[in-house]
């Protein structure tokens, strides 16, 4: 591990811990002797409520890089959401994760994690990630809503 990323990293868990969005939770892992993997971070991201994905509360892992914050880190759904940005694997396809578009090393998880939300209401559909997603949501809006509905019961209180 670097050490700017391990300052970064601590810096940011202090931060979010005096203040982060209601209902999102982002921590760094624990290792089999109770120690923090500053590295790796398991984070939740709630549903926006009066949409689809409302009640659900979705899993997603940060893992970063020791040139971090110099590159973003990668994230990942888990399990992996049905979703137009993001990759079968879980993997999240979005322009300020990637450090050829739109990252920036002053952007914090709390900003990243918010921008993964509004993702998940307002995919970006020149950037696909998932062809089934892509192609239920372009032909029919309404199946789109139900299955997203589904996975957000299927994922409610699950944390």
């Amino acid at each position: 591990m670097s050490e700017t990323a391990v300052t970064r990293l601590t810096e940011e868990r202090k931060a979010w811990r005096r203040d982060h969005p209601f209902g999102f939770v982002a921590r760094p892992v624990k290792n089999r002797d109770g120690s923090q993997d500053l590295m790796v971070w398991e984070c939740v991201i709630p549903g926006k409520t009066r949409t689809p994905w409302q009640g659900g509360s979705y899993k997603l892992r940060m893992y970063f890089n020791d040139d971090y914050p110099l590159s973003p880190p990668l994230c990942m759904f888990e399990p992996p959401l049905f979703h137009p940005n993001v990759f079968p694997s879980g993997k999240v396809a979005l322009s300020t994760l990637d450090k050829e578009k739109d990252w920036h090393p002053a952007m914090t998880i709390k900003q990243l994690l918010l921008g993964i939300q509004r993702l998940l209401t307002e995919p970006n559909f020149k950037d696909p990630a998932h062809p089934e997603a892509y192609t239920v949501y372009r032909r029919g809006r309404l199946m789109y809503k139900e299955r997203i509905r589904e996975q957000a019961r299927a994922m409610a209180d699950r944390f």
